[in-house]
């Protein structure tokens, strides 16, 4: 019998909700100088992987990779001015998406944010290479 790959998890779409709520919030409410540069980037990996979990049996350790390595390209862009080049100007949905300039603290919090969820899904699992809805932070 096949497993199917993509199926919806609720609690993993219900994270990605709240997640991205409290990402709106840091954004638009939050002006000091310790949440809004770390806590916001610590936590969009965070949100990015229970995104890519929510819709599918995806395995724990290599989404969370990817979701990291896809942030590392993000702040890759960032140290060579993508937004720029690409012709996004002032607070354009494009920039914010792909942001304006890399400091080292970014991958630090990246870092950290996978980290935590690795943590997570092995608490809650026992393993990380699991996936599924009975298993992991979803499940």
């Amino acid at each position: 019998m096949t497993k199917r790959i993509f199926r919806f998890h609720g609690r993993y779409f219900l994270l990605t909700v709240m997640l991205l709520g409290l990402e709106i919030f840091i954004g638009a409410c939050l002006h000091d100088p310790i949440i809004r540069p770390y806590g916001g980037d610590f936590l969009v990996v965070i949100f990015l992987y229970c995104l890519v979990r929510s819709c599918g049996d995806f395995p724990v350790l290599p989404t969370a990779i990817s979701v990291l390595l896809f942030a590392y390209l993000v702040e890759t862009g960032q140290y060579f001015g993508l937004a720029d080049r690409l012709g996004f100007k002032g607070h354009s949905l494009g920039r914010v998406l792909l942001g304006s300039y890399f400091t080292w603290t970014d991958i630090v919090a990246y870092t950290l944010g996978i980290l935590l969820v690795l943590g997570l899904e092995r608490g809650v699992q026992g393993e990380i290479d699991k996936g599924g809805e009975e298993d992991g932070l979803g499940g």
